[in-house]
């Protein structure tokens, strides 16, 4: 992702700034998915596989990139907290 991008995105809540997710952060979140309890900010269950995804820096929300465009909708973002393995440091 072009780094001036992420220079100006941020949480469209929180205004947070946003990094690009790390494998093992990946690796948990699709765990997640595969055990079939991600859900939405707005409850909308996630289906498919994440390939790629901006987080909070603070790790709080995930928010996906599809087809290398940032879905950076407040209903679309994902909490952290329900992913029991997601590493926090």
């Amino acid at each position: 992702m072009d780094k001036r991008l992420l220079d100006i995105l941020c949480c469209p809540v929180s205004k947070t700034p946003i990094r690009p997710a790390t494998r093992s952060e990946l690796d948990s979140i699709n765990r997640t998915v595969a055990a079939g309890q991600l859900v939405t900010v707005a409850g909308t269950p996630v289906t498919a596989k994440v390939a790629e995804a901006l987080i909070t820096v603070d790790r709080k929300v995930v928010y996906r990139v599809e087809d290398g465009i940032p879905v950076m909708l407040p209903e679309e973002g994902i909490g952290t907290l329900q992913i029991a393995d997601f590493p926090h440091e």
